[in-house]
């Protein structure tokens, strides 16, 4: 089956079986690796990118749902200047990524929130990450990454703006 869909900002069409996963796609044939694997049962949430803005773990999604969609990735949130994304710089100012593996589902998740609420509250934002598994770092310089990342939009958005 032939499919058509944007990651990352290109517009790509796949011949796809229909049954491949999505994740498997990214890592295998379109060299995506920044995608992880966890659980491979939608749990972890180690595998999420954005599918038209939303969260999702890409390793329960199949080939077939991707059609006419945009997909970001992690590799995806880089601008065309190779600007990291505010929230995978506040991650790494406050020291948020240990081990890695989850950061990539985890930035993403926490992206997606800060597209739609750029100043979340506390709970906003644990809710935002739950279905992303931590095992290193406690949660709380995650936390503090979203935050710093929020205040970090919201100032960069003021300077662009005139009273």
């Amino acid at each position: 089956m032939n499919i058509k869909c944007n990651i990352n900002g290109k517009d790509m069409q796949l011949d796809v079986t229909g049954a491949e996963r999505v994740i498997d796609i990214f890592r295998e044939r379109l060299n995506l690796v920044g995608t992880k694997e966890g659980c491979g049962k939608g749990e972890c949430g180690a595998c999420t990118v954005l599918v038209d803005g939303k969260p999702v773990n890409s390793c329960l999604m199949l080939s077939s749902q991707i059609n006419g969609k945009e997909i970001i990735t992690i590799e995806g949130l880089i601008d065309n200047s190779n600007q990291l994304h505010p929230i995978q710089e506040a991650f790494a100012e406050t020291g948020a990524v240990q081990c890695g593996y989850c950061s990539p589902g985890m930035i993403l998740s926490a992206a997606a929130l800060l597209m739609n609420d750029r100043k979340p509250s506390r709970q906003q934002i644990k809710r935002a990450i739950s279905g992303n598994l931590c095992r290193c770092t406690g949660y709380q310089k995650i936390i503090q990454a979203v935050e710093l990342a929020s205040h970090n939009i919201n100032r960069k958005f003021k300077k662009h703006v005139r009273a």
